[in-house]
């Protein structure tokens, strides 16, 4: 297992929600976080059906262009109503020729969930995979999920994505109504990072 050199991260994401949580997480290790987008990197092709082939393809372009350890995260929403769609897909279900459009894509998912008459609770998952890669070349995986329903109408206007219409098991209040610290601490993304944290705990050398 590798230790990272330095205190500086590069976040393989244009996504600013996705990188203040993800800096926000890392804060306390002492790590600072500058996204792919802030350094002006194109967004690789996402060419793979599953998270981690994803994560893999971002992580390892950063790095590669930048030199610099790349963390990338692709994450979704899993519907069993839908057969685990959108999943990979998550972002695509979003994507408008004025970019991605959220609001969109969460009306689609509940727009399909009546049309084949999904019972209730309408199951769902969010999982994240985040992938730490070197300009080398090696990488390491960390994988994460938190369960839940999706519910309508959308509610709340914290977070960002399907936040709006996620309600996580044991809360009555959907990830965008609820504090960002709380989110933080039970979120696909924390499950994951607590396993990327159980790696950083030497800090950095």
């Amino acid at each position: 297992m590798r230790m990272l050199s330095g205190d500086r991260l590069l976040v393989a994401t244009h996504n600013k929600g996705k990188l203040e949580e993800i800096a926000a997480l890392l804060e306390r290790f002492g790590i600072t976080c500058v996204s792919a987008g802030d350094l002006g990197l194109p967004e690789p092709e996402e060419t793979e059906n599953t998270f981690v082939g994803n994560a893999r393809i971002k992580a390892h372009a950063a790095a590669k262009a930048t030199g610099l350890p790349a963390l990338a995260d692709d994450s979704g929403i899993e519907v069993e109503g839908l057969g685990g769609a959108p999943g990979v897909y998550t972002a695509d279900w979003a994507e408008t020729a004025n970019g991605r459009d959220f609001i969109k894509a969460m009306t689609r998912t509940w727009t399909e969930l009546e049309a084949v008459g999904a019972p209730y609770p309408r199951r769902a998952r969010f999982r994240a995979t985040m992938v730490l890669a070197w300009p080398d070349g090696y990488d390491e995986v960390f994988e994460g999920k938190v369960d839940g329903q999706v519910v309508w109408p959308m509610r709340g206007a914290q977070g960002h994505g399907y936040d709006p219409m996620f309600q996580p098991d044991g809360y009555d209040i959907t990830f965008a109504e609820m504090d960002p610290a709380e989110k933080n601490r039970i979120s696909h993304r924390a499950d994951a990072f607590a396993k990327l944290s159980a790696r950083l705990e030497g800090g950095t050398s």
